[in-house]
């Protein structure tokens, strides 16, 4: 994996299943269960995304099984309409929740706190699908070694640190230690987030003394 900053196109997934907005409720079904999604973006034309058909907009149609929704009315709610639907296009979930390819790790996990959604389709400047980013490829990060981490920090934070900083690093389980001393108290909540900045540190450790 590359040296952080990460974007979300270095971890999400490229291959991509989509349907179209005619694809039947029976065949979302079947692709859900097939490729074991939870969703599935909808997409229009040279692959613009449209919208995005999730497990919970199909699951309106049992919630609503003993319900009478066979003329449903404008006025009625959303989750009352969508159990009357049979396609893909009555289904989702309009506008898509998406993301761009460069947006950073941390701005795609605030997108689907914000939106409580588990995948983001992945779209180019004019909307087309370029992959899936989902909450399990955000958490790859944590799988990069305390080697690799610690290698970075050195790169990247201590090495930008003035020449009278002397810090050692050590990373263990992710859990960064950061030890010695800086010229400046002032420093230190420079450095912390610095170091937590790092993809892949769990915490951070500071045992520092100041000059």
């Amino acid at each position: 994996m590359p040296e952080a900053p990460y974007t979300v196109s270095d971890v999400m997934t490229h291959t991509v299943v989509a349907v179209g907005r005619d694809a039947s409720f029976k065949e979302i079904v079947e692709l859900f269960d097939q490729w074991k999604v939870s969703a599935l973006p909808v997409l229009e034309g040279e692959g613009r995304v449209i919208g995005v058909v999730s497990e919970a907009d199909l699951l309106h149609k049992e919630e609503f099984r003993d319900a009478d929704y066979t003329d449903v009315n404008p006025g009625e709610p959303a989750e009352r309409a969508k159990a009357a639907a049979v396609t893909a296009g009555e289904l989702m979930t309009t506008p898509a929740v998406t993301v761009h390819a460069d947006a950073s790790l941390a701005k795609a996990a605030r997108i689907m706190a914000r939106r409580h959604v588990k995948r983001l389709p992945v779209v180019d400047g004019v909307g087309i699908l370029q992959g899936v980013v989902s909450r399990g490829d955000l958490l790859k990060v944590f799988l990069r070694s305390d080697e690799e981490i610690a290698e970075e920090i050195r790169h990247t934070v201590l090495n930008q640190l003035p020449l009278t900083t002397t810090l050692t690093v050590s990373v263990t389980e992710g859990v960064v230690t950061l030890g010695g001393s800086l010229p400046d108290r002032a420093l230190v909540p420079v450095v912390a987030r610095a170091v937590r900045a790092v993809e892949g540190v769990v915490d951070i450790r500071l045992e520092l003394t100041h000059r």
